[in-house]
């Protein structure tokens, strides 16, 4: 023993070698320069040493945080399910541009709540770009880094319209869905456009205790989303889904549930037909219970950051009036950039990650 250090030997912990060799940042066994070519050696471990004759030192603190086979997720906080009752987690969007712990705090929310409001935001364009800077950087799309949500004439979506929109999830027809939305709303309508959001988790999970043949149903048959039309550029989408997605350990990971761009061709054999119709009823049901529904009112400053692989939201319809025209931008984020800067604040405010 040497203070917090000791040599590696077989007989003082139980340790896989090969875990450890990844570990080890020397010529040996690591590639030191981008040009160098890339072989497979061959490896045998002894008792005490590695091949070339010499050994590593391993602080005690840094096994012990390698080794997270006690820890639920590597994604945490684990996530909370809600209902209608929900009281949407709320911050100060100036607050979380310029303080550490505040940016945190958000995304941590963000994270296992699936929704933050952020309040008091400049009622002006380019909010949600400067928001998107303290994470990283926007996602492009074919409807560009931003997007203006308005009723448009001879609209290409129809979120850009004045009608009302169904539960939804955005860009099923895209094989990665954008995983973080923002919506900031710089002028809303005098008359309707209230929010409505719904934690589709949750509601999966009350499917598939009610409904198990359901959940199963739409958890294993994969069906097609198309989007076709011109904005940022001309696009053709398809792409085939489960609408509910489940992961390794049959819990619900993400949501593919978006009417307006399901294909109208369903892909599947006969006899599974009426099945599917027949569960995605279900689930529409249980998504649209009152009890299951959080509905708000969105005014210029108001910035909502949602989960879209897991949340599905909507609106109501409004009354355009060309005097007041109802304005949000909105943009995307990914997951893997959202988690990236969770990991590096909470370093920066903990110590940890």
């Amino acid at each position: 023993m040497r203070g917090a250090d000791y040599v590696i030997r077989r007989r003082d912990v139980h340790a896989e070698r090969d875990q450890l060799g990844h570990r080890v940042r020397t010529p040996l066994c690591h590639l030191q320069t981008p040009g160098s070519g890339f072989t497979r050696p061959t490896v045998t471990f002894r008792p005490d040493l590695w091949p070339s004759s010499s050994f590593s030192l391993f602080r005690t603190l840094y096994i012990c945080k390698s080794n997270r086979s006690d820890i639920p997720s590597p994604l945490l906080p684990e996530r909370y399910y809600w209902d209608s009752k929900l009281r949407i987690p709320t911050a100060d969007y100036q607050e979380v541009l310029e303080d550490d712990k505040a940016a945190l705090a958000w995304l941590l929310a963000l994270r296992r709540v699936g929704i933050v409001y952020l309040k008091g935001a400049p009622a002006q364009q380019g909010q949600v770009s400067r928001l998107a800077k303290r994470i990283g950087y926007l996602r492009l799309t074919f409807y560009g880094h931003t997007w203006q949500v308005q009723d448009k004439p001879m609209a290409n979506n129809v979120a850009y319209t004045s009608g009302k929109l169904s539960q939804h999830t955005d860009y099923p027809a895209l094989h990665f869905a954008p995983g973080v939305q923002f919506l900031h709303c710089i002028n809303q309508a005098v008359e309707g456009g209230e929010s409505e959001v719904v934690d589709g988790f949750h509601a999966a999970e009350q499917l598939q205790r009610e409904d198990p043949e359901a959940f199963s149903t739409l958890s294993s048959l994969h069906v097609d989303f198309t989007d076709t039309g011109t904005d940022y550029c001309d696009f053709m989408l398809q792409s085939k889904k489960c609408i509910i997605d489940v992961d390794a350990e049959g819990r619900v990971a993400r949501i593919n549930y978006n009417n307006a761009t399901r294909d109208s061709v369903l892909d599947l054999p006969l006899h599974q037909v009426q099945p599917f119709y027949r569960a995605l009823r279900s689930y529409v049901d249980v998504m649209n219970r009152p009890e299951n529904v959080v509905t708000y009112r969105m005014e210029p400053g108001d910035l909502v950051t949602f989960d879209n692989w897991r949340l599905l939201h909507g609106r109501r319809s409004y009354v355009s009036n060309p005097g007041r025209l109802r304005h949000l931008e909105g943009a995307y984020l990914d997951w893997d950039e959202v988690m990236s800067r969770l990991r590096i604040l909470r370093r920066k405010v903990h110590g940890d990650a």
